[in-house]
Parts: C-alpha cells; sequence; structure tokens
C-alpha cells in the first residue's frame, strides 16, 4: 500500500489514553486477538497503532440510543 503522506502513528501510552483504558489492557486486547484494533509491529517492544485505525475502532462503536438494532 503506497502512501503520500505517512499515517500517525501513535504508541501505546498515547492510545490507551484516547481509548480510556491502560496499556496493559492493549497488551491484552493484541495478545487474546478478540478486539479488532489492528497495530504496527515495529520490533518486539515497539508497538504502535495509526491513529485512523484507533478512530475507525471508536466509530464502530458508537451506540445510538433508541436507534432500532440491525438484526
Amino acid at each position: 500500500m503506497a502512501y503520500t503522506t505517512l499515517p500517525k502513528l501513535l504508541n501505546e501510552s498515547e492510545t490507551a489514553a484516547a481509548l480510556g483504558v491502560k496499556r496493559q489492557t492493549l497488551s491484552v486486547w493484541r495478545c487474546l486477538k478478540r478486539v479488532p484494533l489492528p497495530y504496527v509491529k515495529l520490533s518486539n517492544r515497539a508497538i504502535r497503532y495509526r491513529e485512523a485505525d484507533v478512530q475507525k475502532f471508536l466509530d464502530a462503536r458508537v451506540v445510538t440510543p433508541g436507534a432500532t438494532a440491525a438484526v
């Protein structure tokens, strides 16, 4: 995939703060593969999250009270 500009990468602390969770929670999510939040593994210790992926993750979880649920 070619980028005209590189996506903004967030470190684990920034991502955890944006999502309101602990860094350890992100680690559990990655390990268990239950939460569909893509990440970039630069090395064994360097994990980054694309800002756009974090935004999509949040957008997919918006709940509108009173809206009819899709079946």
